[in-house]
């Protein structure tokens, strides 16, 4: 099966957000800061803490919120010079190949660690870090989205 994309910047954002947020440890911390935020105004509101421990505490929510909603995917997309390419791939039973026009790269599917399906994408990670993202919109239709994502499934485990 061999499919042709480009990547738009908006799908690309939403899947770098769920790429950070679907991280364990970030989804941990998050969950403790937003915990933090709830016993922040309840003890603001019971006038336990002062207004201005107070304001410290949801500056510190908003920006730890932006960072990871706004700042870094933005940043990490404005690094990644793969974004702005065309590609081809090709995926076969061995493994898969991505081409563009300077050259192109072949990996088995034993490299591929686990995989996460986001609406836009599916992340093909090689380890914690690295990952790639494969558009679904370069499928023609949904029965070929669902003839890769047989593929995938057949070879790689859901992370």
């Amino acid at each position: 099966m061999t499919i042709y994309f480009g990547y738009e910047k908006r799908q690309v954002i939403q899947a770098l957000r769920y790429h950070f947020i679907s991280r364990k440890e970030i989804r941990l911390m998050l969950i403790l800061v937003n915990v933090f935020a709830l016993a922040s105004v309840s003890l603001y509101a019971l006038k336990y803490i002062s207004p201005m421990a107070f304001f410290v505490g949801s500056s510190l929510w908003i920006v730890l919120m932006a960072s990871f909603w706004f700042f870094l995917p933005f940043m990490v997309y404005r690094k990644a010079v793969t974004f702005q390419h065309e590609f081809s791939m090709d995926f076969t039973g061995e493994g898969f190949t991505l081409s563009h026009e300077r050259g192109s790269k072949s990996w088995a599917w034993n490299s591929l660690k686990n995989y996460l399906e986001s609406p836009h994408f599916f992340h093909l990670y090689f380890d914690s870090r690295s990952f790639l993202l494969v558009p679904k919109n370069g499928c023609k239709d949904t029965d070929e989205v669902m003839s890769l994502r047989n593929i995938i499934r057949e070879h790689v485990k859901k992370g």
